[in-house]
């Protein structure tokens, strides 16, 4: 099945780019044409750019690592929200604080920060504040899960990003290029698509294209997560399997058990003695268990 069509691209208004004078001369080769004072671009090229982007975090989903959606205007939030939370990914959508990659250690001491205030809401720490110091927790609580809620639970830096519009998301952009993370994002006609490890050209302003790209790329991602449970599946039928030839190998060694000849470890005479021993009583409903191997020969 195809990652996206044509008509898909079309209905969501992905080919409309920004006004002539406001273009970017980088842009060049993804322009197709221009209409109406208006830049449109060439949509073959996105949809390739888009199946290059595609496999790319499905790869790196599927080795184990995870990815950022990163969409802080206003027409994105929405969109980068929903489906980061679908696929189970992570996402800022409000405000992208400086050193979320370069310092990743000091907003890990504001994530755990977030969970302590949270868990002080509920085990009850707040019933014995006063009001004013309830409302001030409540305050920095609110604000710490307003900006750093979609990351909450990342302990390690992703293994690549997902942006709308790098124009405005530069320190974002700029602080993956540091730190040699991947970056694949949404570039308009008025963006610069250099140092983007995938650019796909298309409308960064619209919602139904940004809501189409976001969607496609958690597409991905949910597609790489059902790779490794099929894998997982495969690996515990093999498990499984293995477990049977090991019972069946237990219970052959077993049978051998069985025909030990006892002589080969006691004299005739010991086991004679032993075997009487054992059935001497049996009047009186009693069994007495002889362990053959503890019986030696007294010469």
């Amino acid at each position: 099945m195809a990652v996206v069509t044509m008509k898909n691209l079309l209905e969501s208004g992905v080919h409309f780019g920004h006004q002539v004078k406001r273009w970017d001369p980088k842009m060049k080769k993804y322009i197709f044409a221009e209409r109406n004072g208006i830049h449109i671009i060439d949509l073959q090229k996105t949809i390739q750019s888009i199946k290059d982007a595609y496999d790319a975090v499905r790869k790196t989903v599927a080795a184990g690592k995870t990815v950022l959606f990163i969409g802080t205007k206003k027409q994105a939030q929405q969109a980068v929200q929903k489906e980061a939370e679908r696929c189970g990914m992570f996402y800022v959508n409000n405000r992208w604080l400086g050193g979320m990659l370069t310092n990743f250690t000091t907003i890990k001491k504001s994530l755990l920060r977030l969970k302590k205030l949270e868990k002080m809401e509920v085990d009850g720490t707040f019933e014995n504040l006063t009001k004013k110091e309830i409302s001030s927790l409540a305050k920095e609580r609110a604000k710490l899960q307003k900006n750093l809620g979609g990351i909450k639970e990342m302990k390690e830096l992703p293994g690549i990003l997902f942006i709308i519009d790098t124009r405005k998301e530069t320190i974002a952009v700029a602080e993956a290029q540091r730190m040699g993370i991947p970056i694949v994002a949404v570039v308009d006609t008025n963006c610069n698509p250099e140092g983007i490890n995938y650019p796909i050209p298309g409308n960064d302003d619209a919602i139904r294209a940004i809501t189409l790209f976001t969607q496609i790329i958690a597409n991905a991602v949910v597609e790489a997560d059902n790779e490794v449970g099929l894998k997982i599946i495969e690996t515990l039928g093999d498990e499984d399997e293995d477990m049977e030839n090991l019972l069946n190998t237990d219970i052959s060694i077993k049978e051998e058990d069985k025909e030990v000849d006892i002589e080969k470890y006691t004299t005739e005479e010991a086991y004679k003695a032993a075997k009487e021993e054992a059935f001497e009583d049996d009047d009186e409903d009693s069994q007495i268990q002889v362990d053959v191997d503890k019986v030696y020969n007294d010469e």
